[in-house]
Parts: structure tokens; sequence; C-alpha cells
């Protein structure tokens, strides 16, 4: 009934995510900016060495989800190399200025990812209308909606993520994601009526350096991998529940 995907930032954090227990990945990079698309030899790797779905983030920049049509083309060639070589689905979201949804360009991309599943992200949680950007997310087709209930957490808003679920009424899955854990995941699901959840289970990787020097800010020295331990945990829990 359950479902774990797991926001994997690297082919090695894709890897944790198999081995404990997820269903799902969505795979991107530059987690600590929020997500963008992974590179085409990050993804290969992926496809050749997990089993479990593979869903691509398809961001090509950090910021606002108001794209240029030079970004657009960008997307669109993710979207189509995703598709070539058998990538499960794509996760997008696109906004206008006025903060609605992108209607007219999310249904483009959803038709051209076709046969893969499309969910919409948490683009979502800075819309002008939480309700009107629902039905506009399900007229344009997709399958999915990723959300923290318009909040910095899942947690926080989980009231809105029930009633969203709630007004979809079984025409799109409505995902929590945004500060779940294994200290809460049972209170989200048990608070939203949510079936699938959205974690990165991350931990700081200790950098093996032996030379280090503070002289020079700026390089991302931070690693963050997706935790075996941590995923298999929140899977143990997910099935418990069951």
């Amino acid at each position: 009934m359950y479902k774990l995907e797991i926001c994997a930032n690297s082919v090695a954090s894709a890897l944790a995510a198999q081995a404990g227990g997820a269903d799902r990945i969505e795979f991107c990079q530059n987690l600590e900016a929020g997500g963008t698309t992974p590179s085409h030899g990050q993804i290969k790797l992926v496809q050749q060495r997990i089993n479990i779905g593979i869903h691509v983030l398809i961001r090509p920049r950090a910021g606002d989800f108001l794209y240029s049509e030079l970004e657009f083309e960008e997307m669109k060639a993710d979207i189509a190399f995703c598709k070539e070589i058998g990538c499960d689905g794509v996760v997008i979201g696109l906004l206008h200025a006025n903060g609605g949804v992108d209607k007219d360009g999310t249904r483009e991309l959803v038709v051209l990812a076709k046969p893969m599943h499309v969910t919409f992200h948490r683009a979502f949680d800075v819309c002008n209308d939480p309700f009107e950007a629902l039905e506009s997310i399900i007229a344009c087709g997709c399958g999915r909606l990723l959300t923290s209930g318009m909040k910095n957490t899942a947690l926080e808003g989980a009231e809105l993520i029930k009633t969203l679920i709630g007004h979809a009424n079984g025409r799109i899955s409505i995902m929590p994601g945004s500060g779940i854990h294994e200290d809460n995941i049972s209170q989200i699901a048990q608070e939203t009526g949510a079936v699938a959840f959205h974690t990165s289970a991350k931990v700081e990787q200790p950098s093996e350096m032996i030379y280090a020097t503070d002289a020079v800010g700026g390089t991302g020295n931070r690693i963050w991998v997706s935790s075996k331990e941590k995923i298999r945990h929140i899977a143990d829990i997910l099935k418990s529940l069951q």
C-alpha cells in the first residue's frame, strides 16, 4: 500500500535507496539548491545499476520556476534523453510570473514524456492558489503531485495535504515531501492519509581530504548522501503501518 520515494542526489544515493528498500528514486543533483537535472552520464550509470523506479528531475537551474524559451528547450532535450534510455518518469514544475501553473508548457512536456510517468514537483508550493493549481496540474496529465502543503515541511502542511487528497479524489496521487524522516513519517501518514512519501534520508559524508584550508570559501565542501540505514528504517516503519 505505502510507497517510499528517495530524492537521490548521486549514483551513490541511488544505490543506497535500492539497498534500503525504497520503491523508486527522484534522481537529481545539487540537492542543497533544491535539486537540478543530473548529467546524462549520471542518469546512464543509475539506469545500469539499479532496478527500482527512476524518475529524473527536469530542472535546468536553481531559483524560481519561470523559465525562458532557451531553458524550456533544454528541459525538452533532457526529457527526450530520459525517454530514449528508458527512464520510468520525469519530474517537472513550470509557473507563470503571476504564480499560476504554466499549463501550456506543462502539457507540452507531459505529451513529450509519454509513455513515462510525470510528477509535478514542489513548484506547486509557491503557487498563488493551491486548488486552482491542482486542477491545472490534473488537466495537464500529470500523474503525481509532490508537495509540502505550501509550508516548509510536510508536517507543517499536513492539513492542506489532506484537503488536497480529498479534493483530488483519486484523479492524481498526492505525495508529501520535505522534512520527512523516521521520527515523523507515521504521524504524517496518519494526518494526511497519503500512501506515498518523499524524502532524501540524507546524512553528511565526511571528507577524505587530508589537506584542508579555510582561506577559500564557496567551494561546496560539504558532501551529502542518502543513508541506506535511514532508508531501511523508514521503509520498515511504512511496512508496519500496512
